[in-house]
């Protein structure tokens, strides 16, 4: 009895497993025949994705990598040695021009200049007095009520006097320029660095490190390498004054404009590139000095017909894109001048118009019936 119900339960366990290698089987089949069909259209055509040759005004550009550099930059250094008493500047905030920065103390060029202006008061009291001298002996020579040499010596004091207070006026307007050195101001409008020093440090000329450093923010330069190859477009635009120029900071989508202001003289032998500058008006300083941006300049504008860059094919023969028409997939071979954008635009090969193949042209040969479907963003 245990033994045939041993084999009902054997038979029944290759029963079981035989039905589910049936099904395992029809699922698979099922799989490639949904497989087979999507790749079939409606009409049994290969399924393609397809986009227009649109002929459209295109500029003519180059996008490379340059870096933005101030157009002034002054470091703040003292004319003399002093202790500074007051900063007058918020750290990283702008200033204009003859703004105060920093005053030092000038207390002990006060004393002087006091000091000087009473030697020359004096001397210019001295110097009156010899000029009366000289006045009331040469009236007396007149009547011979004295000698010549009286005279003569009076007007050696004249002059003695003159210089003492020459000297004396010379010796006032220094300190004063010395003075006017303890109240440092702004010499450039632009943003000014943190204060390397503070209140109470005594700042020296020959000190290496400036007191603060102020960069020009706007205007500034954006500066570049230039192809030589696309050197003769660049000065061709700038002549027709067709030559623009954007630049993009990484992680923002706004864009700066500007204008090529000078071409470097020589192209550079070991990089065969030529530095250009551009000035950009950055008035909302969205360029920060010592930036890397992405440079896009451009030349001109002109007509030509834009295919997406998918459609383009590379054959031993050269490039061409899958043209359909009337259901088939015809070979058209085109001549591509630049790619922008995630857009090709041809040179000939194309008049505008036409539909390309975007996707599945490894599935095409010449004259492939194809089901054509519209290309995503097209």
């Amino acid at each position: 009895m245990n033994r045939r119900i041993l084999v009902i339960g054997v038979a029944a366990a290759l029963a079981l497993a035989g039905g589910f290698a049936v099904m395992r089987g029809l699922g698979t089949q099922d799989r490639a025949v949904a497989q087979l069909s999507k790749g079939k259209g409606k009409s049994g055509g290969v399924a393609v994705e397809i986009a227009q040759a649109v002929k459209k005004k295109v500029a003519v550009r180059v996008d490379l990598l340059g870096n933005v550099t101030p157009i002034a930059s002054v470091a703040v250094k003292p004319r003399i040695d002093s202790e500074i008493i007051q900063v007058h500047f918020d750290d990283g905030a702008i200033v204009r021009k003859g703004d105060m920065l920093f005053t030092l103390d000038h207390r002990a060029i006060d004393a002087q200049i006091r000091q000087t202006q009473g030697i020359l008061d004096g001397a210019k009291a001295q110097l009156e007095q010899a000029k009366r001298d000289v006045d009331r002996y040469e009236a007396l020579v007149a009547k011979h009520a004295t000698t010549t040499v009286t005279l003569n010596n009076a007007k050696t004091q004249v002059n003695i006097f003159t210089a003492a207070v020459e000297s004396n006026a010379a010796q006032l307007d220094l300190l004063r320029v010395q003075r006017d050195y303890c109240f440092i101001r702004a010499p450039i409008t632009g943003r000014v660095s943190m204060a390397n020093v503070k209140v109470g440090n005594y700042a020296r000329q020959a000190d290496a490190i400036p007191l603060a450093t102020i960069i020009q923010v706007a205007p500034v330069y954006v500066t570049f390498a230039l192809p030589q190859r696309n050197l003769p477009e660049l000065r061709q635009s700038i002549t027709n004054e067709t030559a623009t120029i954007q630049a993009i900071v990484p992680g923002d989508g706004r864009k700066a404009s500007g204008q090529v202001t000078m071409i470097e003289n020589t192209v550079d032998p070991a990089t065969g590139t030529v530095p250009v500058r551009a000035t950009m008006p950055n008035t909302d300083e969205l360029l920060w000095p010592g930036t890397l941006v992405q440079v896009q300049l451009v030349f001109r504008e002109e007509e030509a017909v834009a295919v997406p860059q998918s459609a383009i094919q590379v054959s031993q023969t050269g490039t061409f894109v899958f043209v359909v028409k009337n259901g088939l997939a015809e070979v058209q071979a085109v001549k591509v001048a630049r790619t922008m954008d995630g857009e090709t635009f041809l040179a000939s090969g194309l008049a505008g118009g036409e539909t390309v193949v975007t996707e599945g042209q490894l599935r095409l040969s010449n004259g492939t019936r194809v089901a054509p479907r519209e290309h995503p963003g097209s």
